[in-house]
């Protein structure tokens, strides 16, 4: 199972920015599981959508022909929780990018509000290999992620024929 922490992006400049939403619902098993007495949404699965949202502008970045790799949270702060209900907005930013690595910052909305703050730096494993035995085949961008991709590119796609 893939876990994403993504709906879908409502916008998307390739090399540049992205912002992606999530919608919190109270279907959501893991919800009850961080604090049983109130569903919530904590910082860390906000941090893996940010990570998610930046992946994917990192590797659209160099054509998804590498395997993009969270590296390191430069820079992770919150200021609240998300509840079902909510909804949480992901906008990252490349920073830099080259054959070895892509740095992005990004801002965490809830609701429209400013809750957050995203800094991360990514591998490209292809070409950090050095003695690490990894697949020949690229493991991030499969078959699997790359059809889901295609239904967020259809949303974008829309909006901006609607522009």
């Amino acid at each position: 199972m893939r876990w994403i922490w993504i709906d879908t992006f409502t916008e998307f400049e390739s090399g540049k920015r992205a912002s992606a939403v999530k919608n919190v619902t109270l279907a959501e098993e893991h919800l009850h599981d961080y604090a049983s007495a109130c569903p919530l949404f904590p910082p860390s699965l906000m941090i893996e959508g940010m990570a998610q949202t930046a992946g994917i502008l990192v590797g659209e970045a160099r054509g998804f022909g590498e395997n993009v790799i969270l590296a390191k949270v430069r820079r992770a702060s919150f200021d609240g929780y998300a509840q079902p209900g909510d909804r949480i907005t992901y906008t990252a930013e490349l920073d830099s990018i080259d054959t070895a690595a892509a740095m992005t910052r990004g801002e965490v909305l809830l609701n429209g509000d400013k809750i957050g703050e995203v800094d991360l730096i990514f591998s490209h494993v292809d070409h950090n290999r050095s003695d690490l035995e990894l697949p020949d085949h690229n493991f991030v961008f499969g078959d699997t992620f790359m059809d889901l991709l295609k239904g967020y590119r259809l949303v974008i796609s829309d909006k901006a024929a609607d522009g």
